[in-house]
């Protein structure tokens, strides 16, 4: 809140997915009220309500857009109501509000919707750069003392410099350095049953995720995450690499341990802790409960905002 995030990376890469579909519902339950602007005129209602968001009027709001700067008018004239709304009640008890573009990259400028009504498509001279730069850069002084953000989509092309080969965001630099947060994705393909077995036939996709910017935690962190087509995403996806990280699992030959509150050592192969998820759900509620009794004896306890 208070700050501009982007997601960005390949088509089908999950950025929607996880964008208007977890992120929305998340908001949702923590009582805030998501704003969809929709460029790509792609998000069906029954796929939000399989994802879990409440599509009913009150809980979200969603509007179609094609221009730049109809984002801009339309995140301008909401604040102007926001702050004469609220301007007599404490910041605290204000709606929280998280708008959402996606995505970036499908729109236009007013140049280029011109242009192509006179069917000659010469461009739009880098303007569309300098206006998500202006709008990313405005909505950050509007959203700064408020319960408000924005997350955003956008796409990503092959870069052609052989000595940095990773993708580039489109939209110019501008808008990457105006942003507080930018989350790379790559599409990989699912090859991985539900028991931990290779097999041939795609099962859906694995987006690897990175974050290439952040001014709050450390930056080039990475995490895969499996979204198979029958069930949606793992949620326990990267757990093990994560818990590994913290020094939560460690190696004893060929099998990864976890040493619980009791003292009382759990042992088993890696497949295992990948697959089983009472496992790690065992874990997380371990070190919940050991935070519970540092708090009260003044220890320092296990972070786990990654998850």
């Amino acid at each position: 809140m208070g700050k501009v995030s982007c997601f960005a990376g390949e088509s089908g890469s999950g950025k929607s997915y996880i964008v208007s579909g977890n992120i929305v519902r998340n908001a949702q339950k923590m009582g805030i009220l998501p704003v969809i602007l929709d460029s790509e005129f792609a998000l069906d209602e029954k796929w939000l309500k399989r994802l879990g968001v409440d599509t009913s009027p009150e809980k979200l709001m969603r509007f179609p857009v094609s221009l730049v700067d109809e984002c801009a008018t339309l995140i301008s004239d909401f604040m102007d109501q926001y702050l004469e709304e609220y301007k007599d009640i404490p910041e605290e008890e204000r709606q929280g509000v998280l708008f959402i573009i996606d995505s970036l990259g499908m729109l236009s400028t007013p140049s280029e919707a011109e242009q192509f009504q006179k069917g000659d498509m010469k461009g739009d001279m880098g303007r569309k750069a300098k206006q998500l730069k202006a709008l990313v850069t405005q909505c950050l002084k509007l959203f700064g003392p408020h319960k408000i953000g924005l997350v955003a989509t956008n796409h990503t092309y092959r870069s052609q410099d052989m000595f940095n080969p990773e993708d580039v965001i489109s939209g110019g630099s501008g808008f990457i350095f105006a942003s507080s947060i930018i989350v790379s994705m790559n599409k990989l393909k699912l090859k991985v049953n539900v028991e931990g077995e290779k097999v041939s036939e795609v099962l859906g996709i694995r987006s690897k995720i990175r974050c290439v910017k952040s001014r709050y935690a450390k930056p080039f962190e990475e995490v895969e995450v499996h979204i198979p087509y029958d069930t949606g995403m793992d949620p326990y996806s990267g757990l093990v690499d994560l818990f590994e990280k913290r020094g939560l699992l460690t190696k004893s030959g060929n099998f990864l341990e976890y040493v619980d509150a009791n003292g009382e050592v759990h042992k088993a192969y890696r497949k295992d802790w990948l697959t089983n998820h009472e496992k790690l759900k065992m874990i997380m509620d371990d070190v919940e409960a050991r935070n519970e009794t540092a708090e009260g004896v003044d220890e320092t306890p296990v972070e786990f905002e990654q998850i």
